[in-house]
């Protein structure tokens, strides 16, 4: 990837798409479900809850929260190089370098959907950019893909023309960066997304992974928007305590569930060249 400077955001645009009563960001909860499709059926769902950060509110967020911090403990926290942010760099400028690589435009809106920090430990297997232009359309979703052996992978995928105002996004790419060791390399995601908008209360990321023979898995997160604020911070806490630490229990419990099935396992064949797989739309 470039290492050609950034610049920075343009900040009048941002301020001009913020609404005045508490702006972009905002707490989303919800259910997850896994649907284990073939070659054995299996399927699990948990409630869990997420947080939609908008990178240009982290320090009005930051005065604002008492339960939740940047870059520091609390109850809740982000620490940007939990997202590859690293040497100093804050979130907007590693996800625009990003963006610049893909030859996309900087300088807009950029908002993170992901699971914080509870309490000093978080693991984010998908974390989700929406990264917007300066006109405030939607121009490309980053996904953040981590797996349990402490390795990223990001597919940056630009949304067509037609999908930038609204209605499901729907995308697709070819899997580049081994994540279950139940799932081979030869397969494809498919993506639905109903972005998050401040005036939805809706909000669905939905992935599906296919080999040859169709789809073997689809997972799904359905949530609803809430206002960003302690009392709902401390309240998704109590509802769901200690989310990411049952998060990564789930996946080896569920692994194991899997292999008692007699489920193959597949070779980790390494991580990709590439940090970042970049797809473009025909439809710009």
């Amino acid at each position: 990837m470039s290492s050609t400077a950034v610049p920075k955001a343009n900040t009048a645009a941002a301020s001009e798409d913020t609404p005045v009563n508490g702006g972009h960001s905002a707490l989303y909860v919800g259910r997850v479900t896994h649907r284990r499709l073939g070659p054995v059926a299996h399927r699990l769902h948990y409630r869990m809850f997420s947080l939609l950060l908008d990178l240009d509110e982290l320090p009005q967020l930051t005065r604002r929260l008492r339960l939740f911090s940047l870059d520091r403990f609390n109850l809740f926290s982000l620490h940007q190089r939990d997202h590859g942010a690293a040497g100093g760099q804050d979130l907007r400028c590693h996800v625009e370098r990003q963006l610049g690589a893909a030859g996309l435009e900087t300088g807009g809106p950029i908002r993170l959907l992901a699971m914080p920090r509870i309490l000093g430990y978080a693991f984010n297997p998908l974390s989700v950019y929406f990264c917007h232009r300066t006109d405030g359309d939607l121009q490309a979703i980053l996904y953040e893909v981590r797996n349990t052996f402490g390795e990223r992978h990001c597919y940056l995928i630009e949304v067509d023309g037609d999908q930038r105002r609204g209605g499901t996004i729907r995308q697709t790419c070819a899997k580049r960066f081994h994540v279950s060791p139940f799932l081979g390399m030869e397969m494809r995601y498919g993506f639905r997304i109903v972005a998050p908008i401040a005036d939805a209360k809706h909000l669905r990321v939905a992935v599906t992974a296919a080999n040859a023979n169709g789809p073997v898995l689809a997972a799904s997160f359905d949530a609803q928007r809430h206002a960003l604020d302690d009392g709902a911070l401390m309240q998704a806490f109590l509802s769901v305590p200690l989310l990411t630490l049952k998060v990564v229990a789930a996946i080896h419990w569920e692994a194991l569930r899997l292999w008692a099935k007699g489920l193959r396992i597949h070779r980790h064949p390494g991580p990709p060249d590439e940090a970042v797989t970049i797809v473009k739309t025909r439809n710009p």
